[in-house]
């Protein structure tokens, strides 16, 4: 049986097989929000808490999809609901005027395929397809690996849709000609237990080999969609990636070029550089699997001569590089997200100015930093403030000469503030001169 067949079959099981239909799907009745409340939403946001609700009618189930009405009555739109949630309902549309119908999805669907289209062209073979709230699909993740999907489901409501969606994506990808062979979910983030949903992992529909390759780039690469971080690869870097191999390839042109690649997770950082031109590249993380990945994938492209790989807290190594003498050209920071909290924010500034503080003293004069930060509470400004910080403390210049967020498949939602997360920035360090 292929995916197409399995998840046919599911819908079917349903009652929702048919995607054309304009036949609403079952609506749980009304959420009344409080007068003055639900400023979010009102601004371009998709939430409501359950703090700015002043009634339901109908005693809507959670999962299931309401009608939301202001304190007026005015019709806000159309999401879904769940009791167990500080987010007690997540928007699917404010213009549907009848409801939410199978073609409604479908058609939601096939936006998020023609976005990537736009904007990727041919260079959309590994890319996010679906990306939550800013693809209007409230908490689901959808990558594409080649001819694989890796799922993530966040929220009640849409994961009670997600195989119709699904079955939508696979039979619209195979209209452009990708036929999709294999889906894994990794539905295994804690945040499901908020939503009062069991942590969820494994195939949907027929098992594959979960070891996928993929090229970005122009780099070859192996994806274990089953335990790798997250869906298995961080797509959002895509370009960044690509400016420090540019970076790289240019500095090379004059003379060799020293690399320090901190958090290398599987590599794709120091790989750019090293297949750019670098002529010694040192990659670090503390974890011996996401070394041994990167160390096959040096492998897999060839320039693992020039890479050295080290299994080491990048907090504890630096210091020690910087008392051994040793600078680089250039130092990449791609630290994991220091905050998933606004609470937790002050910890995280202390954390992006050590490291960065330590990173510009490993810079040789003239040489540069590709530093950034993937937490959306850590917004622009704090970061920019935190780096001026840096710079300080290590008696440094910062000249500026990129700055990049996440790759346009992961698009920034203005008025959805999750959906703006990664900052990335590139500088020239530089002596008081």
């Amino acid at each position: 049986m292929t995916v197409k067949e399995w998840l046919t079959e599911r819908c079917r099981e349903a009652g929702y097989a048919d995607a054309a239909s304009d036949r609403p799907l079952p609506c749980g009745g009304t959420v009344v929000v409080r007068k003055g409340a639900a400023r979010g939403l009102k601004a371009g946001g998709a939430w409501i808490f359950d703090n700015e609700i002043d009634h339901e009618e109908g005693a809507p189930k959670s999962g299931q999809i309401v009608k939301i009405l202001d304190f007026d009555g005015y019709v806000l739109g159309y999401g879904c609901f769940n009791a167990a949630s500080k987010i007690r309902v997540r928007l699917l549309s404010r213009y549907a005027k009848e409801g939410i119908t199978p073609a409604f999805l479908r058609e939601r669907v096939r936006d998020a395929w023609r976005l990537r289209k736009d904007v990727l062209g041919p260079d959309r073979t590994c890319c996010r397809l679906i990306f939550g709230e800013a693809d209007f699909l409230p908490g689901l993740t959808i990558d594409l690996f080649s001819d694989v999907l890796v799922m993530e489901s966040l929220a009640l409501g849409t994961d009670r849709l997600k195989e119709r969606i699904l079955l939508d994506l696979v039979e619209i990808l195979e209209e452009d000609g990708i036929v999709i062979r294999g889906i894994y979910e990794r539905s295994d983030a804690k945040v499901r237990l908020l939503e009062g949903m069991e942590r969820v992992k494994g195939y949907v529909g027929p098992a594959f080999d979960t070891l996928v390759p993929i090229t970005e780039n122009g780099i070859r690469y192996l994806v274990d969609v089953k335990d790798g971080q997250k869906t298995g690869f961080f797509l959002d870097q895509k370009y960044n990636r690509r400016a420090v191999g540019e970076l790289v390839k240019n500095m090379a042109s004059h003379g060799r070029i020293s690399v320090l690649d901190c958090f290398t997770h599987t590599g794709s950082f120091g790989l750019n550089a090293a297949l750019a031109g670098a002529s010694h590249v040192l990659s670090v993380d503390a974890s011996e699997t996401a070394i041994a990945m990167a160390r096959k994938h040096a492998a897999l492209n060839g320039p693992d001569k020039v890479i050295e790989y080290c299994v080491a807290d990048v907090f504890e190594l630096l210091p020690k590089l910087e008392e051994q003498g040793v600078r680089y050209d250039l130092v990449i920071l791609d630290p994991p997200a220091f905050t998933k909290s606004r609470q937790a924010t002050k910890g995280a500034v202390r954390g992006y100015r050590e490291i960065n503080l330590r990173g510009m003293k490993l810079v040789k004069d003239g040489g540069f930093l590709a530093t950034c930060s993937c937490s959306h509470f850590m917004e622009e400004a704090l970061l920019k403030k935190t780096l001026a910080e840096a710079a300080k403390g290590a008696g440094k210049r910062l000249r500026q000469i990129r700055f990049g967020t996440q790759a346009p498949d992961h698009p920034i939602l203005w008025g959805d503030e999750e959906s703006y997360y990664l900052k990335f920035f590139m500088f020239q360090i530089l002596r008081e001169r």
